[in-house]
């Protein structure tokens, strides 16, 4: 059928089952705005800053599972939207993000509002596309959309000039597509994979390393059956958090620089590492020279490209996830669990030695006894995002997980102000779920024109915002390793976020004590509309354990003392 190329554009989302879209128009992306407005097959979400499309789109497919889809104009319009586009790529989040670009014969000559975007998004997508021909647009939607959700997944970028979304064309959309350049290996080579299998069996100390690769590839259900046959103890990434249940016997809790003392001292003294999805981050290995020095490493990943980039790697498997660990369950009959008996009770000893804990008080909040109050009242129903800093280690820490895609959160590249588009879009992908985000008064401000959003589109949103009147965690360094010179960290003066709230049409709350807080939370929860709780928590409460950058695993900061 002859369609003009917006009428693609709608028509290729229609063809891909989307339902939710979060952008904002502009003059370059005009033409595909009328025809959003003509059409009733997804809910457009008018964001008020592009960044916040993009994170919205992104937690969306975090949450979903699915594609996200972010529409932005040209010029500034992409430029806002490029942050959201590195967050997602870090992460491996699939994405399409379509923006408007301006004529053809207008490219290259400072034109307004002109900027050259495929160049910019380049470094921080898997693949981008400039449309020069409508001809070519239904191919590109359709490559996108397979690119982004194929083999390690990422964000997409279609920049589509003005007069191309003008133009009349044939819409043929391809029901299947087949890239000669770029195939990736879903099935793990099954030699790989039997060698990887002895290599576990003759292991005394083995350990699975939990990477997002398990949630990305919705992997959740074979791990914790492997897991629980094996009896073989596990750790988890910031990104695999709800991999396995917070309460698995097995899991050790997070490791890396914010681990806990069981995770990190296990991942240290371990002889095989059995590492699924994850990439040995440094804030997971800290100094890499010492780091798991007795230990043989089984990586499987989709990615090639990330196995043996940082570590030797004995038993590399190029695979899909859900693939790799199916074929693994019809071998892991043949692994003893009673082999890894002494084992198991070494890193139990870990657990009691040094339990990731925190000094209540009864005179001042502190912010770890609020998300595991918060986790006791919700628990699995509530989808939880946040922002970057020391609230996103503390909930990392304290709340309880207990299914994968329940907790959403920027890793790879620690985007301040995520944390609200974030919950919005967690909330549009999961409307059964109550969509927390736990924030601090520094990120929050980043965004905090969302607030309108969340009115506007009737996503009732509860933000937690761990108020300590400072940059928490670039403080926490400043006391740590530079004698306390708190340059530019000190945030006393705010605004007054209840009445903030409130202004935009949401609702508000103060709060210094536990049943003030509790009362607020209650009050939120019936309430059903987008809420800031403004928690004034102790000023100077440290996130711990610590592992220094640049130090080792097993070297971490326990406690510490003010002298």
């Amino acid at each position: 059928m002859q369609l003009t190329g917006s009428q693609m554009v709608i028509q290729a989302l229609k063809e891909e089952g989307v339902t939710t879209v979060f952008g904002y128009p502009g003059g370059a992306i005009m033409n595909v705005y009328d025809e959003i407005y003509k059409q009733d097959y997804f809910k457009h979400i008018l964001t008020r800053h592009e960044q916040a499309s993009v994170h919205a789109a992104d937690a969306y497919a975090r949450a979903s599972g699915e594609v996200g889809v972010a529409i932005v104009t040209s010029g500034p319009g992409f430029t806002n939207a490029v942050t959201g586009l590195a967050t997602a790529y870090t992460d491996s989040t699939p994405l399409v993000v379509i923006s408007g670009q301006v004529p053809i014969t207008m490219i290259g000559t400072d034109a307004f509002q002109e900027i050259d975007a495929v160049g910019i998004s380049r470094p921080c997508t898997k693949h981008n596309f400039l449309v020069k021909d409508v001809k070519e647009l239904p191919h590109i939607l359709k490559e996108a959309f397979y690119i982004a959700r194929s083999g390690r997944p990422g964000p997409v970028h279609i920049d589509i000039p003005k007069d191309v979304t003008a133009e009349v064309g044939e819409f043929k959309y391809p029901k299947e597509i087949s890239l000669q350049t770029y195939k990736p290996t879903v099935k793990g080579n099954i030699r790989q994979i039997k060698k990887a299998i002895e290599a576990i069996k003759k292991a005394k100390k083995p350990l699975f390393y939990l990477g997002g690769g398990i949630i990305l590839s919705n992997s959740s259900n074979e791990i914790r059956e492997i897991i629980s046959k094996t009896k073989i103890p596990a750790v988890e990434t910031l990104m695999a958090r709800g991999s396995l249940r917070h309460d698995d016997e097995m899991l050790l809790g997070m490791l890396g620089m914010h681990g806990s003392y069981a995770a990190n001292i296990a991942m240290s003294e371990c002889d095989l590492i059995i590492s699924l999805g994850a990439r040995f981050d440094d804030r997971v290995t800290g100094r890499l020279d010492k780091f798991a020095t007795n230990a043989k490493i089984i990586h499987v990943d989709v990615d090639p490209s990330s196995i043996g980039k940082l570590v030797n790697v004995d038993y590399p498997i190029v695979g899909d996830l859900k693939n790799v660990l199916n074929s693994m369950l019809s071998l892991v009959q043949e692994i003893d669990a009673n082999s890894y008996e002494s084992w198991r009770g070494l890193v139990k000893k870990y657990a009691e030695l040094h339990p990731l804990s925190f000094e209540d008080s009864e005179e001042v909040l502190k912010p770890q006894w609020i998300i595991k109050r918060v986790g006791e009242k919700l628990g699995d129903k509530a989808v939880v995002s946040t922002d970057v800093g020391q609230h996103q280690m503390w909930t990392a820490q304290y709340y309880p997980f207990s299914y994968p895609r329940q907790f959403i959160t920027s890793g790879g590249l620690g985007t301040m102000g995520f944390g609200f588009p974030a919950s919005i879009g967690a909330k549009r992908a999961k409307e059964d779920k109550i969509s927390i985000n736990f924030t601090g008064d520094g990120s929050i401000l980043m965004n905090i024109q969302e607030l309108m959003t969340a009115v506007e589109s009737n996503t009732p949103v509860i933000n937690i915002v761990l108020n300590n009147n400072f940059l928490g965690m670039v403080r926490q360094w400043q006391t740590f390793f530079y004698d306390k010179r708190y340059a530019e960290t000190d945030l006393s003066m705010q605004p007054n976020f209840k009445m903030l709230a409130e202004s935009f049409g949401g609702v508000g709350y103060e709060v210094r004590t536990k049943k003030e807080f509790d009362k607020a939370l209650d009050d939120a929860l019936n309430q059903n509309r987008v809420a800031f709780i403004d928690a004034h928590i102790d000023r100077l409460e440290n996130v711990l354990p610590m592992v220094p950058a640049g130090g080792t695993l097993y070297n971490m900061m326990l406690e510490f003392k003010d002298n």
